[in-house]
């Protein structure tokens, strides 16, 4: 009777959940938001391309809802804490974190506490865009393999970008960084005891991802790459990492001090750390042909290829990373930059409404046919991550009239994302890799059947949903399992540890049909407004909607 503990850092809380070994069953779970900020998110009023998080509020929040699934789990019979063999950890990403020589966040200091350059910088910071460009442009020239391996652009959303926008805005707290650890890092060095950053083990989802890590060149971008953006840069490339590892290396052991604030044997292993996707993608069984779609505030799309099979260079994915995702097999990424919060948004900041209104414009929506709104909608409102790598596109909505409700808007809005989530699967598909089936997790995905009908209609793909409401933290206890030696590997834990529900989505061809139509004028918007073709007709996109409107809605 072993178990392990997946904890999983989301943008706005981090959950705790106690898993049994041998068969996945999940004994207890306690989610405790984070205390600072909006919702856990510290913003800025003058910029909205802002979004950090206090560290302490992951230290506070890791204790608080380890001990409640504990507490949760002693109501089972036969659990004893004294029985946790691992401990696994998946977060947001990419969520660098400056810290001091003692691998101490300059945030916790009292002399940074109010500093917002100085605290987490969160996936969903924009804030070096103009720094993301800049890298793009000089990797184009200098080194084309270091972004042509994450889709020939550099994002605002990852690493380097962030930490060169601290460099040009806030360079007290860039000189006062000894170094620069990613929060799926940095959570499994501080439960291991490490006090060095240079010793922090590193994972490879994160470093390749995000980083420009490969072993084709040596681990990080060379010194002179970096100087050709600024010599400070360089400098501090000394002071990172030399290697990152797969989920296959443990981060550390779980340090004794630790071990007493959460009740845990000390000494057991910690996993390394990963994205919280990829580790969900693990708990939704990923394998090749499987696309995993986990679906929240934002989305992030993983897929998974044989190391015998060859994967060209996908322009606008967010990496091709060996090792990354599954262990022994390639990993691509790919996401949405906001999918739930763009319903947040229209629920709680336009309409004013609550979760309730969610459920209520939901059930409105569904008794609507694809175009009966007349509407058609962009998902940019938080820019687009994939595949036009742009932070700078927003939202679009085409075809409202004096007669419009919000359950229409909120209907096109969702279709939106669908359409969006199309383009993702084309492109994947288009260079080689298999889709065969998808599989979504996240709350969204078990709670709005609505959302994942639309989906299935717009993809032509059947949907299937995790076994688990909390993968992202169970594919973390998997991977503490498999490095605890109750499960020879990873293929061997999934299929003990990991299955999905009865429920599942398929195509309705009538709607197919219709979502086709309005497919093509999503990427008629799509090519036009984001660039991609200067020869896009858009005078025809209006009076087509306003003729399906007129075909579903009859004389």
């Amino acid at each position: 009777m072993a178990f392990t503990l997946g904890i999983d850092f989301g943008t706005n809380s981090a959950r705790a959940l106690v898993v049994r070994c041998r068969d996945g069953a999940e004994l207890g779970t306690c989610v405790v938001g984070y205390r600072s900020g909006r919702q856990g998110v510290l913003l800025d009023p003058r910029d909205a391309n802002l979004a950090r998080q206090h560290p302490g509020d992951y230290l506070t929040a890791l204790e608080a809802c380890v001990g409640g699934a504990l507490a949760a789990a002693g109501r089972s019979g036969g659990f004893s804490a004294a029985r946790i063999v691992g401990v696994g950890v998946d977060t947001t990403g990419s969520s660098p974190i400056p810290v001091d020589r003692a691998n101490r966040p300059l945030g916790l200091d009292r002399k940074w506490r109010r500093n917002l350059a100085a605290q987490c910088w969160l996936w969903k910071d924009h804030t070096g865009w103009r720094e993301a460009a800049r890298i793009t442009e000089v990797a184009a020239r200098m080194r084309p393999a270091y972004i042509a391996k994450c889709g020939n652009a550099y994002s605002s959303e990852w690493f380097w970008s962030k930490i060169w926008h601290c460099l040009v805005v806030a360079p007290d707290v860039f000189r006062a960084a000894h170094s620069w650890v990613e929060l799926a890092d940095w959570i499994p060095s501080a439960l291991s005891g490490v006090t060095d950053p240079t010793k922090v083990v590193r994972g490879i989802c994160a470093a390749g991802h995000k980083a420009l890590y490969s072993d084709e060149w040596g681990g990080l971008p060379d010194k002179a790459f970096l100087s050709a953006l600024d010599p400070r840069l360089a400098s501090l490339r000394d002071r990172l990492y030399d290697r990152a590892f797969d989920a296959t290396t443990a981060a550390g052991s779980l340090c004794a001090p630790w071990a007493a604030r959460l009740g845990l044997p000390a000494g057991i292993p910690v996993a390394i750390g990963e994205f919280d996707v990829h580790y969900g993608a693990i708990a939704c069984g990923v394998r090749e042909g499987t696309l995993v779609k986990v679906i929240g505030t934002s989305t992030c799309d993983c897929a998974v290829v044989s190391p015998s099979k060859r994967v060209p260079d996908i322009p606008g994915i967010c990496g091709i990373v060996p090792g990354a995702i599954l262990p022994g097999y390639i990993g691509i990424e790919a996401g949405q930059s906001a999918v739930g919060d763009i319903f947040n948004w229209w629920v709680e900041t336009v309409c004013r409404g609550d979760a309730g209104l969610h459920a209520r414009l939901s059930a409105e929506a569904a008794g609507q046919e694809p175009g009966e709104s007349g509407l058609l909608a962009l998902d940019w409102n938080n820019g687009n991550r994939t595949i036009l790598v742009d932070p700078r596109l927003s939202g679009l909505l085409v075809g409202s009239t004096l007669h419009t409700t919000r359950a229409e808007i909120y209907r096109s809005l969702i279709e939106a994302t669908a359409f969006g989530a199309r383009m993702i699967i084309e492109r994947i598909r288009d260079y080689g890799v298999p889709i065969r089936r998808i599989v979504c997790a996240g709350g969204i995905a078990e709670k709005n059947p609505l959302l994942m009908q639309i989906y299935a209609d717009v993809t032509g793909c059947a949907l299937y949903v995790s076994g688990s409401n909390q993968a992202c933290a169970l594919g973390s206890a998997i991977s503490a399992a498999v490095l605890a030696g109750a499960h020879r590997d990873f293929p061997a834990a999934q299929r003990a540890m990991t299955h999905l529900r009865k429920t599942s989505y398929k195509p309705n061809p009538r709607r197919r049909r219709a979502y086709n139509r309005l497919y093509e004028l999503y990427r008629s918007l799509h090519d036009g407004f984001g660039g991609v073709r200067k020869d896009v007709d858009l005078s025809r996109v209006m009076k087509e909607l306003l003729e399906m409107k007129a075909q579903v809605r009859g004389p």
